[in-house]
């Protein structure tokens, strides 16, 4: 055996002892890590406010203190007005609930020719074994959702306390980040996370921008059909619409519908309509005007990240994806090397037309584009032929010179 081998196997096996521990950490701490992801982004997007604010005396930790209880009241405000909005709701609608289950049940003896009646109805839900089991799977369930409800609560303090820590210590870590790295290498660092600043703050601020259209104009909607709390849902249309990726839309739109259809089932109808008419109007026509100035992000390609980011890393994923990318084609932009586009009509997508010429001399030229190109192909066959031919008749021709070229020599001997 060679005298290598023993230590290369040795060697392999603790490099694959180090892949599979490393590979246990990183399944026990991705849960930490995506935090800690959302933490940074958190703490670049308030960055500038605390700039600012240090920028005029104000001591760093102060100031983003400072932001965070801003950030932290709006938050609490308007849970405390959707938590009484949907209580009061929920008491009207049970206490409505048996003259609904009335004109229901009324429509259906009308319409199937039924003899239905609602205490009939009630002592048959009432008694029926999904109901039973519901309850116990609900009442086995409360520790569960206890669980989950701290658990969530605890995730949203570690955001927070990671956020407070990168936004109120920026300049420091900055620097520590620098310190172990050359000054060519320095200066791209500090230009990044200048750019990452810039386009996360440009993401929230399209998306606010976005929030306030949608919110004031189903606030208009639901004040014209007279819903109740339309400030409040107007409030929660927007918030919902633009924070939270892909089912966003949905969930924003389902609250004011059931809402809407405690007043008149018709005005839920309207709700949904108008919902989807202003969504396209905001995905073709709002979005990619506010994203194109702020993220400079095209609408196709930030489609595409939203999708690779609900992919990896879910919901967080498809909130963080469109500043990530735009932050990073910002910063990859500087080292592509670009050439100006010669001024062609084909690069804008327009063809060639010769000037003075009419439409319909355009459409003749077209349909006899064909009979032409044939007509100048069996042209040129004919040509070649010709050649041929003539080639031909020269090679015949001279073969004839030649032959009586040699009988006069033979008579001359």
């Amino acid at each position: 055996m060679p005298g290598w081998l023993p230590r290369a196997m040795v060697l392999a096996l603790a490099l694959y002892a180090c892949f599979r521990l490393g590979s246990w950490a990183f399944d026990q701490l991705i849960g930490l890590l995506i935090n800690v992801l959302i933490a940074f982004f958190l703490a670049l997007a308030i960055e500038p406010a605390v700039s600012r604010m240090s920028a005029r005396g104000m001591r760093r930790g102060f100031a983003t203190f400072l932001v965070f209880l801003g950030v932290l009241i709006a938050g609490a405000g308007f849970v405390v007005l959707l938590g009484s909005m949907l209580a009061g709701q929920i008491v009207d609608m049970v206490e409505d609930f048996p003259e609904y289950l009335d004109s229901v049940i009324n429509w259906v003896n009308q319409t199937f020719h039924t003899e239905l009646s609602r205490v009939e109805v009630q002592d048959s839900l009432l008694h029926s074994d999904w109901l039973q089991k519901y309850v116990q799977n609900s009442a086995t369930g409360v520790l569960d959702v206890s669980t989950t409800v701290l658990g969530g609560l605890f995730r949203l303090l570690t955001i927070f306390l990671f956020s407070f820590y990168f936004a109120a210590d920026g300049p420091r870590l900055r620097r520590a980040l620098c310190s172990v790295l050359p000054p060519a290498r320095q200066a791209e660092v500090l230009r990044a996370w200048e750019i990452a600043v810039d386009k996360t703050g440009g993401y929230l601020y399209s998306r606010g921008l976005m929030a306030l259209v949608s919110g004031i104009a189903h606030y208009i909607l639901l004040l014209a059909l007279g819903v109740p709390y339309a400030p409040v849902l107007a409030v929660w249309v927007g918030l919902v619409s633009q924070f939270i990726p892909t089912i966003g839309t949905y969930l924003a739109g389902a609250l004011p519908m059931l809402i809407a259809f405690t007043v008149d089932p018709w005005y839920a109808l309207w709700v949904l309509g108008f919902v989807v008419v202003y969504q396209q109007f905001e995905n073709y026509v709002l979005q990619p005007k506010l994203t194109s100035r702020t993220v400079d992000i095209h609408p196709a390609v930030a489609f595409g990240s939203v999708v690779a980011g609900t992919a990896l890393m879910g919901a967080v994923g498809a909130l963080i994806a469109i500043p990530a990318v735009a932050t990073l084609q910002a910063f990859l932009g500087a080292y592509v090397k670009r050439y100006d586009v010669t001024d062609d009509p084909r690069v804008h997508g327009r063809h060639q037309w010769r000037r003075g010429e009419s439409l319909a001399a355009r459409l003749r030229r077209l349909w006899r584009a064909p009979e032409s190109e044939a007509g100048q192909r069996t042209d040129e066959g004919r040509r070649s032929d010709e050649g041929q031919q003539g080639d031909d008749g020269r090679r015949s021709d001279d073969g004839r010179r030649g032959e009586d070229g040699r009988r006069g020599e033979d008579e001359e001997r």
